[in-house]
């Protein structure tokens, strides 16, 4: 699957991608809400995670470039604080793991909220 990982912190994103991409996706990397407004434009992808260390703002914001971008991005926001944005696919409770977010990935596909073409293509 084709990720576009944001977060505000660097490391933090450096980290979290290398665990996706162990799993087997190609996880392209956004410090910040201009970088990954900037990589939507540029490129489309399977799937938008949010990382917690972006700005509320930013999490809220974001959603609706991708799906402006592609109508078929799906979007994962971690630290969600439990409430409902109409263009967010899924998202975690806050402080949950990195493994937590790979099997909500996962569910994500299986359950074919992830665009199908991710799914044939095998990202």
């Amino acid at each position: 699957m084709k990720i576009l990982y944001a977060e505000g912190d660097a490391e933090v994103l450096s980290t979290q991608s290398a665990s996706m991409a162990k799993a087997g996706h190609t996880v392209q990397q956004a410090v910040g809400r201009k970088a990954a407004e900037e990589a939507l434009r540029k490129s489309s992808f399977d799937l938008l995670v949010l990382g917690p260390t972006l700005t509320r703002n930013d999490r809220h914001h974001l959603p609706y470039m991708a799906k402006k971008a592609n109508a078929q991005t799906s979007v994962l926001v971690m630290h969600a604080d439990g409430s409902r944005h109409p263009y967010v696919d899924a998202c975690t409770d806050t402080g949950a793991t990195v493994e937590t977010v790979l099997t909500r990935i996962e569910g994500m596909m299986i359950a074919g909220t992830v665009a199908e073409s991710a799914a044939a293509a095998g990202r």
